[in-house]
């Protein structure tokens, strides 16, 4: 099973509006999304890996949002 680590960054953006959104993606994240991260973080249907990144970078949709992430394996 995978850990998730956020950064300073993201911590941050999650505290926009996000259009009165804020609460709902949240609860979205915590109870949907970083449990299928947690299990299996690059299959999914709103998991996509963006192409030309070094190291790899992926996103996760949520309606209009996108969030990124990359995988440590070790």
């Amino acid at each position: 099973m995978y850990r998730i680590f956020e950064t300073d960054g993201f911590l941050s953006d999650l505290e926009r509006d996000f259009e009165g959104r804020r609460e709902k993606i949240k609860k979205k994240l915590r109870e949907y999304v970083y449990p299928q991260l947690k299990k299996s973080p690059d299959f999914g249907a709103n998991i996509k890996k963006l192409l030309n990144f070094d190291p790899p970078i992926w996103r996760y949709r949520i309606g209009a949002y996108r969030f990124f992430y990359q995988i440590n394996r070790e």
